[in-house]
């Protein structure tokens, strides 16, 4: 009977005994009970569970309540030390493991799933936004020197999002944005643009691949060439990007024809965590100890903790499902707004997006454009961004895109029946605000 429980046994920790072996992603999902088990595991041996220990320090992961137990999975000390985010903590051995092996699995993720030629990645508890001002603030020149006081520009392919340019602001950089152009509906920033922008206050350059259309991907590649030729900081800017192999193959060639330093990816939109985490990457191990030792002060676990938790309940097998359902779903999303904009006279604009699609609302008024978000979102349909170019430029990535419209996606996560209710609600909203 002992040998009959301990093969049950082993065969319960047998995944984590091959992941401290292997240290990469597993192939097959882990169940719940054993990734609750492993994590009470690895936070029991924090020193703050230690029920003999005398604690005098002023941190001591002391807790008002056992529900911070729960919110945190128990690693109530974090991760890290102060001024260094990988370094392990003394009173956090089990912490430290669980940061190591998360580590881990965001290069081993991130190899697997379309860079292979990454070296070092690290996932900290940041949004997108934020880690892009910690890897600029990590990468600048010493503005202490006097050679170096005046290199404080970057150059920005126009990106609208309010989260870049805060970032931007928050590190004391001054922005070069080089305002996109129209393509037919494509809006994109044409690489001698960006090179015609280029002078000797410049200390990095960034690029983007997944973002709303109409703006299109950078062309990451000869961005890269002329990163290295003139000795820029580049840092690729893959918020939802790691769900589409096309975007990951643009990082690929960039890091392999010129120079990229990091690769920035968010953690709830490509492997379903709860908000508030990142993946850094890079193909040099120094810059991510570069940025690790920026971060200032210890940081939460929890980010971590959720990114650790996806990668066990998915495995290799539950993310290759996880995409080809997603470009099945962005197959059919397709299909059906081309439906609907027939019947509408309306069209779905020509914009390359492995994740998005957009319609137009050229039969509908100013004041109806207005109505049709609000419509939609009182039938309960959350994410489509309905958008009046004439009202305002910003969010088009551009100054002169003449034609309102509708942008819907078929991300990560998302099911089909998401899909095929959203599209009858937008016919319906659409019908009842023409007949206004």
């Amino acid at each position: 009977m002992l040998n009959r429980g301990n093969l049950v046994l082993n065969n319960f920790l047998n995944p984590m005994r091959i992941l401290f072996e292997q240290k990469s992603m597993p192939i097959d999902p882990w169940s719940e009970e054993q990734i609750n088990f492993f994590l009470q595991t690895l936070s029991n041996m924090d020193t703050d569970k230690d029920d003999k220990a005398s604690r005098v320090g002023e941190r001591e992961a002391r807790i008002a309540s056992r529900l911070h137990l729960l919110t945190s999975s128990g690693f109530c000390h974090g991760v890290g030390r102060s001024g260094f985010l990988t370094a392990p903590q003394p009173k956090a051995p089990g912490g430290s493991i669980m940061y190591e092996i998360s580590n881990y699995l965001a290069r081993d993720f991130l190899r697997k799933f379309g860079l292979p030629n990454i070296q070092k990645a690290i996932v900290i508890p940041l949004c997108t936004g934020m880690s892009l001002a910690l890897c600029l603030g990590a990468l600048k020149p010493d503005w202490n020197e006097e050679k170096f006081l005046r290199k404080r520009k970057v150059l920005v392919p126009q990106v609208d999002h309010k989260s870049l340019l805060k970032a931007l602001d928050l590190m004391g950089i001054r922005s070069k944005i080089i305002k996109g152009k129209i393509f037919d509906d494509a809006v994109r920033i044409p690489i001698e643009d960006i090179i015609k922008n280029y002078d000797d206050d410049c200390f990095a350059v960034l690029s983007v691949t997944s973002f709303f259309p109409p703006r299109e991907h950078d062309d990451i590649k000869e961005i890269s060439k002329f990163a290295k030729d003139k000795n820029l900081v580049h840092i690729v800017i893959n918020a939802y990007g790691v769900q589409s192999p096309e975007w990951m193959k643009l990082i690929r060639a960039g890091i392999d024809a010129g120079r990229v330093d990091a690769v920035i990816q968010s953690t709830d939109k490509n492997i379903l965590t709860p908000i508030g985490g990142a993946v850094i990457a890079s193909p040099r191990e120094e810059i991510i100890t570069q940025i690790s030792q920026a971060y200032a002060g210890r940081a939460s676990a929890t980010p971590i903790v959720n990114f650790l938790i996806s990668m066990l309940s998915l495995g290799v097998k539950g993310y290759e499902r996880m995409l080809l359902e997603q470009q099945q779903n962005r197959k059919l999303l397709e299909e059906k707004l081309q439906t609907l904009a027939q019947k509408l006279d309306e069209r779905i604009l020509k914009i390359f997006n492995p994740v998005a699609v957009a319609m137009s609302l050229n039969n509908l008024k100013k004041e109806q454009l207005t109505a049709l978000g609000g419509a939609l979102y009182n039938l309960r349909v959350t994410g489509p961004r309905v958008y009046n170019s004439r009202e305002k430029a910003f969010g088009t990535c551009c100054e002169d895109y003449s034609q309102p419209y509708i942008v819907m996606n078929a991300a990560i996560g998302a099911q089909s029946k998401d899909i095929l209710l959203a599209i009858e609600r937008l016919e319906k909203a659409y019908s009842q605000i023409r007949k206004k």
